[in-house]
């Protein structure tokens, strides 16, 4: 399969519930009093990412669509809740601000790995790293106060949002705009 390269640029995620976006706006609002250098995330642009595409073409998206409709055939509703604070790759060199995820994440974590297996045969290279199940706050702007950072971290890092149900996964366009990326929906496949 061709991806056009400039065509489409796309993702594969579970959208959240308005009531964690709310709790990750909080989350950020007190994160945001550290004054640290982080380019932090519009919460209603947060998503539980599983796979980034890169740039499809159209023709793309049925077969894509096809994938997750086979990976949800077998595959029940997740029960996820935000969990912790940490740092990619860590504190020595930070780049990500992220809340780590608590409940389903083994089922998760095999779902996604049936994605990203149906996807390799379509032509999409396997992500190299393991998966692992995180939402991100903020992006790291050059330098940090790696102190604060840990600070913050330790005051902020026992939060736990409520447990909410995962029940499709969405296929994402995204167009970076003036104002930030804006989010599509391309294709919604339910769990069982």
């Amino acid at each position: 399969m061709s991806h056009q390269p400039g065509t489409i640029r796309s993702f594969i995620a579970i959208e959240l519930p308005e009531e964690l976006i709310e709790t990750i706006r909080k989350l950020q609002e007190d994160l945001r009093k550290y004054r640290l250098n982080i380019r932090w995330v519009r919460p209603e642009n947060i998503h539980l990412t599983l796979k980034f595409l890169g740039n499809i073409s159209e023709e793309d998206v049925a077969p894509i669509t096809g994938v997750l409709k086979t990976a949800t055939d077998t595959t029940e509703p997740f029960h996820l809740r935000g969990q912790g604070i940490g740092i990619f790759p860590g504190i020595s060199r930070p780049r990500v601000v992220w809340v780590g995820m608590s409940g389903d994440v083994e089922p998760l974590k095999e779902f996604q790995l049936r994605v990203e297996e149906g996807l390799e045969q379509l032509g999409f290279p396997k992500e190299k790293r393991p998966f692992r199940s995180h939402l991100t706050l903020g992006r790291v702007k050059g330098k940090v106060e790696k102190r604060i950072l840990l600070e913050a971290i330790e005051q902020l890092g026992n939060f736990e949002s409520d447990s909410f149900t995962a029940d499709s996964i969405i296929l994402f366009r995204s167009d970076l705009q003036r104002g930030g990326a804006v989010y599509t929906k391309l294709a919604e496949v339910p769990f069982l």
